[in-house]
């Protein structure tokens, strides 16, 4: 009942919005020919973003009948359960996931920060008050321990300090760039840099896609063999939540898809390419392959870093539930939603900051 007592105009909030796009975003990795209308410049850029509304549009649809059809099915709760019902519910809350795709791009487009990741984290940190309140109430009633409350919250502020610091944490590649004629003028050889990001390949998309690596399988396998065969019952029940044998594969699973993805994110052959035609290039490094071997090196070394910290920031939760040391929070407190709020905050810093250094008073033009 209180799935029922939250449903809104804005049930589905963004998850057919982030489920389309990352679909897209894996697609385009493996398909070299969305991959390069996505690299193709603005128009590229556009047909990316109406496949993605499209396809969101689609699961949204998808979603949204099979709430509306459910509610019909609860006696009671409906009091015209027909097909009206159902055309209008689902058209309702199809709506609110396209008004907030588009209040995300007015943000993105006129406001400050990312739209998507500001409702994202919006959506988490206003759980926060109910579960603070409900732990007050837990440890005032003697059910939870205080010392256990105390070594959670030193926990979180240890985990958003290490997030603060990676996340403004940089590899600098030193590049130069050579002498440049701008009409009369002769502007001198230059130096510069090539930051790149300790985590490149964000959150969302390796521990989302993760658990499909072998959940998957383990469906077809069910399909073929059945959902009650002992050997099907047994896989699934090893690989809930908290188990030992989904803590390690999920790990595995979140490392691995860290560096494919950052591989496509970061393109060290894209990146010497742009250096070359720019007439940069790095310190004692020649320009064309080898500056594409240096850089793959480079970034590989770091994605080490990112890639164990993205797979400790997946394992929290599990690990609290695994030692039985875990609070009755929602699950949106976790690594991933801890790693959205700190990122947007840093965000909007960044952009506030730019903005109040480039414009007079600060005012966004």
């Amino acid at each position: 009942m209180d799935i029922i007592a939250r449903l809104s105009l804005f049930a589905l909030g963004l998850v057919p919005y982030l489920s389309a796009a990352i679909f897209i975003r894996l697609l385009s990795v493996v398909w070299r020919g969305l991959n390069a209308i996505e690299r193709s410049g603005e128009a590229g850029r556009r047909k990316i973003a109406r496949a993605t509304f499209g396809l969101t549009l689609g699961l949204a649809a998808f979603q949204a009948y099979g709430i509306a059809s459910a509610l019909t099915a609860i006696p009671g709760l409906v009091r015209n359960p027909d097909g009206w019902f159902v055309v209008t519910a689902t058209a309702s809350m199809v709506g609110g996931v396209v008004v907030l795709v588009w209040l995300s791009e007015q943000i993105t487009r006129y406001g400050v920060g990312n739209g998507l990741a500001l409702i994202l984290s919006v959506g988490f940190v206003v759980a926060l008050p109910r579960d603070i309140a409900g732990i007050v109430d837990l440890v005032q009633s003697g059910v939870v321990s205080g010392n256990l409350v105390l070594g959670h919250a030193v926990c979180w502020v240890v985990i958003v300090a290490g997030i603060v610091l990676v996340e403004g944490a940089r590899r600098n590649v030193r590049v130069q760039f050579g002498a440049l004629s701008v009409g009369a003028r002769q502007l001198p050889v230059r130096d510069a840099v090539l930051p790149i990001k300790l985590n490149s390949a964000g959150f969302l998309i390796p521990v989302t896609v993760a658990p499909w690596i072998f959940f998957l399988p383990l469906a077809f396998a069910g399909f073929i063999l059945g959902g009650n065969h002992p050997l099907v019952v047994a896989a699934y029940r090893q690989l809930q939540f908290g188990q030992p044998a989904h803590l390690i594969l999920g790990s595995i699973a979140v490392f691995v898809l860290v560096f494919i993805y950052t591989a496509y994110v970061v393109d060290p052959e894209q990146a010497a390419k742009s250096l070359a035609a720019q007439d940069g290039a790095i310190p004692g490094v020649a320009p064309g392959e080898a500056t594409a071997d240096h850089l793959d090196r480079v970034v590989s070394l770091t994605t080490v870093v990112g890639a164990v910290y993205l797979t400790v920031l997946q394992l929290i939760p599990e690990v609290f539930e695994l030692y039985g040391i875990g609070l009755p929070y929602s699950m949106v407190v976790n690594g991933g939603a801890a790693l959205v709020v700190v990122g947007t905050a840093l965000d909007i810093k960044t952009q506030v900051r730019d903005v109040s250094l480039t414009n007079p008073g600060g005012v966004r033009r």
